[in-house]
């Protein structure tokens, strides 16, 4: 190697010696920058007086050269304390002292402790009291072996194991200090508090004498009777038995449990508040709400959840999720064998499960008889099927689907996958009954409408269709397909696909709502109404009108008019002073011999003796025109005659073949 190359290695040896020490220098002085010097602890030189001792000695020769010997009550006075014992090595020159046996320190009316030996530092105000040790302030107890007390800020360093008891609380820990002017402790390391109410193990606990609020850090557990808190930070009202939980804490009850950022439980009240991210599962239902805010009392049953809320029910295997603006649960009968719960969903409702989807404004459920309730524009979907009405009520057998009614406006369609056709059927009500959670029957009635077309089995096509309408009308289902459909006194026609008629290819109310439907779990916070104009139609329905009769004896109707019309009348001929007034306004006296109302759901006003002939020809009349069915069974196929028809194989079974059948 040459003297240059050399000279170089050296060099650059240097640059980097240099630049080390100058960065350790420059940390050396940032690390002073940011030393904060500790606070001196002031010292006094107030000495330590011997109050009285039975005898007092010197020993020059022994251990204790230095040391005033003194035996039988011995009493020391320092700074407003009193020190008593019965022995004790007094040792003036460094204003310190040794105390053996019975060792008491009274500072003021409000603490004293108790120890079999005590070291005391008159110049620190320290003492440290070993063996058998009690610290008594106020109510408060401490119980220990070793523990240092530090008079000159009044706080308590135990760190052998110690006891505290306060009131109706014990505390147990390995180490722990106790303040006397704050009346505030800490606990580390295996920390157990007791109360008859509850146990509390927790690794960090911070205890106030004063308000008797235990605040817990670490992995921390709450028994009680029925409840069982988790929490690493959480305070705990001792006195009110109310817990505030923070970062994701945890309260179980009787195999429900709440789990939230933020918990508030007031056990007293039995209510639970719950912020952020909420969980509540109930494993013996198998159910699970989740929420951003959770109102619930345990004492009743009730519950509100709201803010991003979905209910989860996963007893099925697969999982149902519904979300609605705010739910609402309400419990009945508690703690007795009829106990029975409604849920409220309102505004938005959106259901998803893999099998079934559903949206409406609102929902009910009832425990009682198991029954669900969708209210204004209720939808639901299976595979390519769609059902909405007015009202659906979904009744449910062991968390299995048993049967469905849908009330009013009724309307069942279905895709035929790969054609653009729409099997339909529209009625008053619709019912579904179902075995295994599969439909195998929907009955429709009153004003029923249906298409169907009709699928061949050679080639799967479609090349038929028929249009029905009926009064009542059956269809059979097998592994979800359509088997037969039974009609009675129907009217129908069957046309080739390529001649159906325009008006007769879609229902009146004819809708598919496949924008609407919730896709997967996610989407059923995504509300997507109904495009304006497809709504339900509000059909007035007319209830039967109220009657009373006049004076006069005549049945009219409830107008407004003609009731003050009538209380006039009556009223001025009470007094003698005019007769009756008609609904024409005429004077004219009240006639004998009026018209009655036969009675009964379709009363109506008959005269005189024609009363019987009318409504006789009316029936004749309506059943010679086929429109009133004296036998319920009969069916009727698209010209007229008593049939069956059959999706499957698309024949028409006559007359004949049923009796043979």
């Amino acid at each position: 190697m040459t003297k240059e190359k050399r000279y170089k290695l050296s060099l650059c040896g240097h640059k980097v010696l240099f630049s080390v020490i100058l960065c350790l220098f420059g940390l050396s002085v940032l690390g002073q920058s940011h030393v904060t010097k500790k606070k001196e602890r002031p010292k006094t030189d107030e000495r330590i007086y011997l109050v009285h001792a039975d005898r007092l000695r010197y020993d020059q020769y022994g251990k204790n050269p230095t040391a005033q010997v003194l035996n039988g009550n011995v009493e020391f006075k320092h700074k407003g304390a009193r020190l008593l014992c019965d022995s004790a090595y007094f040792y003036q020159e460094s204003n310190s002292l040794r105390a053996f046996s019975n060792v008491k320190m009274y500072q003021g009316d409000t603490l004293s402790l108790f120890s079999d030996y005590a070291y005391y530092d008159g110049n620190e105000q320290m003492a440290e009291s070993r063996y058998n040790v009690i610290l008594t302030h106020r109510q408060t107890k401490l119980y220990t072996d070793s523990l240092n007390y530090d008079r000159l800020y009044g706080i308590g360093y135990f760190f052998e194991g110690g006891k505290m008891i306060d009131k109706d609380n014990v505390l147990v820990s390995d180490w722990g200090e106790y303040d006397t002017e704050t009346r505030q402790s800490v606990f580390y390391y295996d920390v157990n508090l007791k109360n008859p109410k509850y146990v509390m193990n927790t690794d960090t606990l911070y205890y106030d004498t004063n308000t008797s609020v235990a605040h817990v850090t670490g992995p921390s557990e709450i028994v009680s009777d029925d409840n069982i808190i988790h929490t690493i930070d959480g305070f705990y009202d001792t006195d009110n038995d109310r817990a505030r939980l923070y970062r994701r804490s945890t309260i179980e009850n009787n195999g429900k449990t709440i789990t939230g950022d933020s918990l508030f439980y007031d056990e007293t009240t039995g209510i639970s508040e719950g912020f952020h991210n909420v969980v509540y599962i109930d494993m013996e239902n198998k159910n699970q709400l989740n929420s951003e805010y959770l109102w619930y009392n345990e004492m009743n049953g009730a519950a509100l959840a709201t803010d991003s809320a979905v209910m989860r029910e996963f007893s099925q295997g697969d999982t149902l999720y519904v979300h609605s603006d705010t739910m609402k649960v309400y419990t009945f009968n508690m703690n007795t064998d009829s106990v029975f719960r409604k849920v409220h969903c309102y505004n938005k409702v959106r259901a998803y499960r893999t099998d079934v989807q559903a949206v409406c404004d609102s929902l009910v459920y009832n425990s009682k008889d198991s029954c669900m309730t969708m209210y204004k524009d209720p939808i639901t979907w299976s595979d390519n099927r769609q059902l909405l009405g007015e009202i659906i009520e979904v009744y449910m057998k062991d968390s299995t689907i048993d049967h469905a009614h849908v009330i009013n406006q009724a309307l069942s369609v279905e895709q035929i996958p790969r054609t653009g056709y729409f099997n339909q059927v529209s009625s008053r009500d619709m019912f579904g009954y179902f075995e295994g959670g599969e439909i195998h029957r929907t009955d429709a009635i009153g004003n029923v409408i249906a298409v169907y077309y009709i699928e061949e089995d050679k080639d799967s096509s479609y090349v038929n269709m028929v249009y029905i309408e009926t009064d009542t009308m059956k269809m059979y289902m097998e592994d979800r397909q359509l088997q037969k459909i039974w009609a009675s006194k129907n009217v129908g026609t069957m046309y080739p696909v390529t001649q159906v008629p325009p008006e007769k290819a879609k229902l009146p109310s004819f809708a598919w709502f496949d924008y609407v439907r919730p896709v997967d779990m996610a989407d059923i916070f995504h509300w997507r109404g109904k495009k304006s104009g497809t709504e339900l139609k509000n059909i007035q329905r007319h209830s039967a009108p109220l009657q009373y009769i006049s004076s006069s004896g005549v049945v009219t109707g409830t107008d407004e008019d003609a009731l003050i019309k009538e209380l006039k009348a009556q009223s001025t001929e009470a007094d003698g002073e005019q007769p009756l007034v008609n609904d024409e306004g005429d004077t004219s006296e009240a006639q004998e011999g009026n018209p009655t109302v036969a009675e009964g759901d379709n009363a109506s006003l008959i005269e005189g003796d024609d009363a019987s002939d009318t409504q006789s020809e009316g029936i004749i009349e309506a059943q010679s025109e086929g429109i009133i069915d004296t036998q319920s069974d009969d069916v009727q196929d698209v010209d007229g005659t008593d049939s069956t028809v059959v999706g499957n194989d698309n024949s028409i079974d006559t007359e004949d073949q049923q009796e043979e059948e």
